[in-house]
Formats: structure tokens, sequence, C-alpha cells
């Protein structure tokens, strides 16, 4: 009898996925783990697309962000050229380093990204718009979409170039932490934003980053997502 009830109980956790107790964990290969083009080409094209309407709705707020993108923005409201144009203009020279420090497959998708991101800047015009938006929803709604997308992008090893390529290059090489090399390029584009953009707008902005980076430090803890 406890021969039989040692071996139901074995076949249920077997069924259930939990190994039975005293059993050694045997570890997932990684091939069943492994993303396969299907899965990053959508991610990195939901990825770009939520980014693109959050820099949309930054656009018709008059808000910005950090990183290169944020020059951009900088750029754009002091110039009146195309930020989709500027954008991708910005990150080409660090598609070289990236090849270099970062990988070729890093690189890659970190050029498509910002090259459908650049897309979506220009096209959207032509598909839609909004007549109204208040800074605090554009804020918020955007910096969700911000945050979702860039999750989506880090997830299958891509990003939206510029400063997240020389943030991960100082962590990697130098063992800086990538979020503070980040926050310090951020700051500059901020002080460099209240030269052409009033003061309230950058306020906006600031929560807008801030919706960002809580929306990330709670969704993307290392460990908990395997995928590669």
């Amino acid at each position: 009898m406890a021969s039989r009830t040692a071996h139901t109980l074995h076949a249920q956790s077997s069924l259930s996925g939990l190994a039975p107790a005293g059993a050694a964990h045997v570890p997932s290969s990684n091939a069943t783990l492994r993303h396969g083009p299907f899965e990053d080409a959508q991610a990195l094209f939901a990825g770009s697309l939520f980014v693109g309407l959050a820099m949309l709705m930054y656009a018709q707020a008059g808000l910005l962000t950090g990183s290169t993108a944020g020059l951009a923005f900088v750029l754009h409201y002091a110039t009146g050229w195309s930020f989709g144009a500027v954008y991708f203009l910005i990150n080409l020279p660090f598609y070289w380093f990236a090849w270099r420090h970062l990988g070729r497959a890093f690189t890659l998708k970190t050029f498509v990204c910002v090259a459908m991101l650049s897309l979506v800047m220009v096209l959207a015009p032509n598909v839609f718009h909004i007549d109204y938006l208040h800074p605090a929803f554009a804020a918020v709604a955007g910096g969700l979409l911000m945050g979702t997308g860039v999750l989506f992008l880090a997830r299958h090893q891509s990003s939206l170039g510029g400063a997240t390529i020389v943030s991960l290059y100082a962590q990697q090489r130098h063992g800086i932490r990538a979020g503070k090399v980040q926050l310090a390029i951020d700051c500059c584009v901020v002080l460099l934003a209240l030269c052409v953009v009033p003061w309230q707008r950058v306020a906006w902005s600031v929560l807008a980053t801030v919706v960002m980076c809580v929306f990330l430090w709670v969704s993307h803890r290392p460990g908990r997502y395997q995928g590669g």
C-alpha cells in the first residue's frame, strides 16, 4: 500500500511539473527557453511601437525623455527638425561601438529597433493625430508605455541605442552600474532641455521618467525571466 501511494504521488508531481520530494532538481534546457526568430521579431516590433506611441504623446504634450531620444527632442524643439530623422542620425555613431564591444546580435537588433521607432515617428502624423492631451496624462500613460516597450526590448537582447549602449559597456568593462551612467546622461539632457523648454514641461518629463523607472523596477527582476 505504501509503495502504491508513493508511486501515485510521484506520478502527480510529474504531471504538475514538480519534482517528487527528495529528488534532485533538473534544470530546464536553455534550448527550450531561448527565443526564436518569430518571438524576437514580434517583441522588437511591439516594443518599438509602444515606445513610439509614448514618444508621440510626449511630443504632443511638449515633454521629453532621457538618453539620445531626449537629445533628439531637444534638437526637435529648438530647430523644428523631424524628431524621427534626428533620432536616427544621432544613433549612427553608436552602432560601430556596440558592434565592437557588445556583439553583432545586440547591435543588429538595436539598429532595427531604432529604425522602426524613427519610422513610426515619421509616418504617425499621416495615420492619426491627437487633438488634446494633458501633460499629466502624457507623463503617466507615456511613462507606462515607454517602460513596457523598453522591457520588451531588454528581454530580447536589444535596446534603443545611444546612452544605453554606453551604459552597458561601462558596466561590463569598468564595473560601473549601468543605471548610474544612464542617470548621469539623463541629468545632462534635462539640464540642456531647460535652455529650450519651459521648466513646467521639464517637470512633467521628470514625472514621466519616474513612472517608467518604477515600472521597470517592479517588472524587470533578474532571474525571474529566463528567456534568451
